[in-house]
């Protein structure tokens, strides 16, 4: 009992892939957002001839904290997928720095060198794969090889945006945010595919209770050719009604998935039901989307942000929740506070989204209130898992 004790205190932070890279993720959340709240509502304060704030804002949300979320998801699940040993200390310290050096370079305020930032800023993703693609190789997991495709497309994604940044592709800031959005997006679906039936199914086997969800491979495969095929249409006819109208057929195909996975019956189980409370937000961010594209409808201009704050962030916290549980060798019960983030993070959605077709002349109020929504979400997961992410598995194993 003493050394399961001690076990529990030992300061641990490397000792497992998710751990510092879900606590980074939860830090930049908070420190993008302070940023961006605070030049948004003085623009003074950003640097003259530094990228557009609103195009930094983009990139380091999805390039710092996605991208660690990612990172910390994929370095937890390539352990499992192949049967290898965890990834922990020295590699994944450099991974960790390789990061960070990313996240420092692209402050504007130090005025580092453009290339200098840019080449920082893009180690990251080729370093996650070199990293990843070994233990997959040796194990033929051929299921999982299309995760290192999709972070080289990320990697493509974000040089493009910096070439953009250099004046070298025309608008190619938005170009990069935009393929890496729709990447993240194929990303949730090909996960929450994998994840969202198996742990409805096994959180309701903890509670005794049998049910069936039956995979239809037909709906899996199309709902993912679908977002592929959203991003196709967003590279080949940006903006156009065509893009809209794959966004809609997307919608629909993941909003028949969703349907199968009975998310109606997990509301007792806050870890559960923020799975499919993410994915339906992903639902509305298409069809928002497509209606916008297609229709031009005002209600749904803000649409960007159901995806990225409703699906991307939501089902960051999930997952980063879950995980951080399972690998500390911790009961699957959301602690009553994260419950809390939840909510907090589909209410900031929800502001974000629909409260300027109701006010469009207050959007300061809209940008503060949703801000802080987000940062209290991010606030409360660091509260309660900073300790569960720094100490070792309370089980004694290791981890």
């Amino acid at each position: 009992m003493g050394e399961a004790r001690a076990a529990m205190t030992r300061f641990a932070p490397l000792a497992y892939g998710f751990r510092p890279f879900f606590l980074l993720a939860g830090l930049d959340a908070i420190f993008n957002m302070v940023l961006w709240l605070a030049v948004y509502l003085h623009p003074d304060l950003w640097p003259v001839n530094a990228t557009p704030a609103m195009y930094w804002h983009g990139h380091e949300m999805l390039f710092g904290f996605v991208a660690a979320a990612i990172g910390g998801f994929l370095l937890a699940a390539v352990p499992g997928w192949t049967g290898q040993k965890s990834y922990a200390g020295r590699p994944l310290a450099v991974l960790v720095a390789i990061w960070f050096a990313g996240r420092v370079a692209m402050l504007p305020y130090l005025a580092i060198p453009p290339a200098v930032a840019a080449a920082a800023d893009l180690a990251f993703f080729p370093a996650l794969v070199a990293t990843l693609s070994p233990p997959l190789i040796r194990a033929h997991k051929l299921r999982n090889m299309p995760f290192l495709v999709l972070l080289t497309l990320l990697f493509a994604a974000n040089l493009v945006f910096h070439l953009g940044c250099f004046g070298t592709v025309r608008d190619g800031e938005v170009i990069g945010l935009g393929m890496t959005l729709d990447i993240v997006l194929i990303l949730i679906v090909v996960i929450g595919g994998r994840i969202i039936p198996a742990f409805t199914k096994s959180g309701f086997a903890q509670r005794g209770i049998a049910v069936r969800i039956v995979p239809r491979e037909w709906l899996d495969i199309a709902a993912i050719a679908a977002v592929v095929a959203v991003l196709g249409g967003d590279i080949a006819v940006p903006h156009s009604a065509w893009s809209g109208a794959l966004a809609l057929a997307a919608a629909t195909l993941q909003a028949a998935r969703l349907a199968q996975w009975q998310g109606y019956r997990t509301l007792r189980d806050p870890l559960t039901w923020v799975l499919h409370a993410g994915y339906a937000w992903l639902v509305v961010g298409l069809v928002l989307k497509g209606l916008w594209l297609v229709a031009g409808l005002a209600f749904t201009e803000k649409w960007l942000h159901a995806l990225t704050v409703g699906a991307f962030a939501t089902m960051i916290l999930a997952v980063m929740t879950r995980a951080s549980l399972g690998h500390t060798g911790r009961a699957l019960i959301a602690p009553a506070p994260i419950a809390g983030a939840y909510l907090l993070i589909s209410l900031a959605t929800a502001i974000c989204v629909f409260r300027p077709a109701l006010a469009p002349s207050d959007y300061d109020i809209v940008v503060t209130l949703a801000g802080s929504r987000w940062m209290g979400a991010f606030a409360i997961l660091l509260l309660i898992y900073a300790p569960i992410l720094m100490r070792s598995r309370v089980d004694g194993k290791p981890g």
